[in-house]
């Protein structure tokens, strides 16, 4: 008997907003991700989604002290959503027409766009630049 657990996909990350439906619009016009909202769950979280891949929105308490975005103590420091190479390709060029601020970097086996949502959340976009079995074993 195995004990081996097979991870099949990123399901979500769950990240805390000041304003869910101004959210909601930037996740819906920057990446194309689409707004799922239950009955059964109440007002939150809503999942922005796309396939089986997305964020769940929390609303953020804005009374408790604020964290510092900048820190690298315990904290999500970014998210990413894996897209094809064409796919990266024109999000720089949608990031362009939307006038947002984006850095681009080479991690050898992947090219990454950095971008922030409205709260400062980190949104990565990476494609593999290599063959597959160069980098998945």
């Amino acid at each position: 008997m195995s004990h081996r657990i097979d991870i099949e996909f990123l399901d979500h990350v769950a990240i805390r907003v000041s304003d869910i439906e101004k959210s909601v619009l930037w996740y819906e016009k920057v990446l194309g991700l689409k707004k799922h909202q239950k009955p059964e769950w109440g007002d939150f979280p809503i999942f922005m989604m796309v396939n089986k891949t997305g964020i769940a929105l929390f609303p953020a308490n804005l009374e408790d002290k604020e964290i510092d975005p900048v820190s690298r103590n315990v904290k999500i420091d970014h998210f990413a959503f894996h897209v094809s190479l064409e796919n990266f390709e024109r999000a720089k060029r949608r990031y362009e027409e939307l006038d947002l601020e984006f850095t681009i970097e080479n991690h050898h086996y992947f090219h990454s766009i950095y971008t922030r949502d409205p709260d400062g959340h980190v949104v990565e976009l990476t494609t593999l630049v290599v063959e597959q079995k160069d980098f998945y074993q």
